[in-house]
């Protein structure tokens, strides 16, 4: 059964077996593979990802795929916008050359038991909100990485964890997969984009923003506050607004995710932050 459509130019393949032939083919062309691994409900940050894969490798991929194994909360999983068609109407403008839309069975056509320890990097911040979130991840980017075998794999940095936790996992396993990173595209107000925004009213959205605001705040009281104090000020800044919660507030080192308590312990700092607006969970990050 030939599971493969065409729709605006773009080809989409549904079955691992047709794609791992198509990739096969391709690479016996010696055409260099770029690959965006996304749960679909796509906004600009995902076509980013894709532009920069468009740009800089000879065949892109763009996988669509609401991955089960990394929702601690069924509910979370169940409320996850899917938005299929528009989806595709995005991805058109960029003309990807495969779009791999898998079930459930093809990435999974047995239960995976595999369990990964990422140390420290998968225990604090999410990790520890989300417990399993990021074991999950390992798995099914580790699982597409084998089916379509990429040069390049591109990742926002919004999700700046889930980076650190993809980076750690190809070491580990030995992966000749190069992560690249992308900056984290925002709305105009300062709101990183995400697939979760659609599900904020209107009046919770209008006050999401002042989660970027803050964070851009603090950067420029970093000078003035020692750490302590400006972790406190962040959370309280936000948790005045009685549409947010904050659910964690830390300035990590950007390499060992390790809390840093003095300005000068690491060169590179990011503040990663996580706030309840009503039922939804949004993260956001900031480097300092």
């Amino acid at each position: 059964m030939i599971f493969t459509e065409h729709i605006t130019g773009m080809e989409i393949v549904r079955l691992v077996a047709e794609t791992k032939a198509k990739i096969s083919k391709f690479k016996a062309e010696g055409k260099t593979i770029g690959f965006v691994p996304t749960m679909g409900a796509l906004h600009q940050g995902h076509l980013s990802l894709t532009e920069a894969s468009v740009k800089n490798n000879d065949i892109t991929i763009v996988s669509i795929f609401v991955n089960p194994t990394q929702f601690n909360n069924p509910n979370d999983l169940t409320s996850y916008p899917r938005t299929l068609e528009d989806d595709l109407e995005k991805l058109s403008i960029y003309n990807p050359d495969l779009i791999f839309i898998p079930e459930v069975n093809e990435i999974y056509p047995e239960p995976d038991t595999r369990i990964f320890d990422f140390g420290l990097l998968d225990s604090v911040m999410e990790g520890k909100n989300r417990p399993g979130h990021f074991n999950g991840v390992a798995q099914v980017v580790s699982r597409l990485f084998d089916i379509v075998t990429p040069n390049d794999a591109y990742f926002g940095q919004k999700d700046f964890q889930q980076v650190s936790v993809i980076k750690q996992m190809v070491k580990d396993l030995k992966l000749n997969v190069n992560i690249v990173p992308c900056p984290i595209v925002r709305e105009k107000d300062g709101l990183a984009m995400s697939s979760r925004n659609v599900l904020l009213s209107k009046e919770q959205r209008k006050n999401a923003s002042k989660i970027s605001e803050t964070l851009f705040k603090a950067c420029n009281l970093a000078g003035e506050l020692n750490v302590t104090q400006l972790k406190n000020w962040v959370v309280e800044e936000i948790n005045k607004n009685s549409y947010l919660s904050v659910e964690y507030f830390e300035i990590v080192d950007d390499t060992t995710l390790e809390q840093v308590k003095d300005w000068n312990e690491s060169n590179n700092k990011v503040g990663c932050i996580t706030v309840q607006v009503g039922k939804v969970r949004l993260i956001d990050n900031v480097t300092f």
